[in-house]
């Protein structure tokens, strides 16, 4: 899940997994395979860079039931 900022102010957390793209209009929307539609403040980059962090602490977290004791 990543953060994200409304226009009016709230936050919400939204799943990463689920972004379809990401459009710069010029404010931002982000586009779910579900086919809802989410503005937000921040910057396609700032998104960008949101979930690949967010993949990134996915990735090296790991699956601790898999490892070994």
């Amino acid at each position: 899940m990543i953060e994200v900022t409304k226009l009016n102010g709230s936050t919400v957390l939204v799943n990463a997994e689920l972004i379809e793209s990401v459009e710069e209009t010029p404010d931002t929307v982000l586009s779910f395979v579900t086919g809802k539609k989410l503005i937000v403040k921040e910057s396609r980059q700032e998104i960008k860079n949101l979930v690949i962090l967010y993949k990134r602490e996915i990735m090296t977290t790991g699956l601790p039931w898999l490892e070994k004791e």
